[in-house]
């Protein structure tokens, strides 16, 4: 069993986040289609990527949980949530493409802006940002708890989601409040290609890191050193091959293979190590004797 300290609740908090965003959603497009605003109806579609890739979360701790013990993930379901977290990630990207391509093309044929009704669903929209990130602060900084390599993908991306969009929201706030009070309307589009280029940073900050979780990279090359310290300088054996990778959040397989001058005990060096390092979940230890190595 390779999931996150908290999946349960995280599971939950992700659900509810999910479900809000939706109920907001569809109030945005109801009122957008009713009042003949293009503003409420764009901000609808918007906010519809963020409450896929909250229930992308929500989906992939539930089939976390339920693959837990299948035999077939031969090293547990704990990546489901990285698996998710990559494809949100690419959506935020493409988010952040869409909104950089439309702010351009305000820049160059500027269009009618109903600052009264935009300003006052950007406001609205702001608090239902807000009051989704405090859902879902407390998992994504109890899964950052402890070791820097901990942390929950799944969860990082969702919150990711959340504060794209209230960047976004205070962004547009400004801007369309110094356009339907000052009459500055080159705001309107510059804010937006100020909240694409910060949410494309964090897009591409979030793809990164669950793709080297993806493709088994070596999860923590420090932790790595320590390893090798702690097998050739106190137990006396030679590393010959070490592979540390993530499993899930908060959980680390480790094979090694060690050259040892005497026989040693494979069982008490992986309880030497587990001990040292208690991330380390699955341990594998090859031990080859060789009295004549130097």
């Amino acid at each position: 069993m390779f999931l996150g300290a908290g999946h349960s609740r995280a599971e939950t908090r992700a659900r509810l986040a999910a479900i809000l965003t939706a109920l907001f959603m569809v109030v945005e497009i109801a009122c957008g289609i009713a009042y003949g605003s293009m503003a409420l109806l764009a901000d609808g579609v918007h906010m519809a990527t963020h409450v896929g890739a909250l229930g992308l979360a929500a989906g992939a701790y539930w089939l976390a949980r339920r693959h837990a013990a299948n035999t077939r993930f031969t090293f547990g379901s704990g990546k489901f949530g990285d698996l998710a977290a990559f494809t949100s990630a690419i959506v935020l990207g493409l988010t952040a493409l869409a909104v950089a391509a439309e702010s351009v093309m305000r820049l160059i044929t500027p269009g009618d802006v109903r600052y009264g009704d935009a300003l006052l669903i950007a406001i609205i929209g702001l608090g239902i940002n807000l009051v989704t990130a405090v859902i879902l602060k407390d998992s994504h900084h109890g899964h950052d708890h402890g070791s820097g390599h901990g942390h929950d993908n799944n969860m990082r991306a969702a919150y990711m989601h959340v504060l794209a969009d209230a960047v976004t929201s205070v962004l547009a706030i400004v801007a369309l409040a110094a356009g339907y009070y000052f009459g500055l309307a080159i705001l309107d589009p510059i804010s937006g290609l100020v909240g694409a280029a910060v949410i494309a940073v964090w897009s591409y900050g979030l793809i990164r890191d669950s793709a080297m979780v993806l493709l088994d990279a070596e999860s923590d090359p420090e932790e790595s050193r320590e390893i090798r310290k702690t097998l050739e300088g106190e137990l006396g054996a030679r590393v010959a091959d070490l592979h540390l990778w993530r499993l899930g959040p908060g959980h680390h397989g480790l094979i090694v293979s060690l050259i040892s001058p005497g026989v040693t005990n494979a069982e008490d060096i992986k309880a030497v190590l587990r001990r040292r390092h208690p991330d380390l979940s699955h341990v594998t230890v090859e031990v080859a004797v060789c009295a004549d190595c130097t």
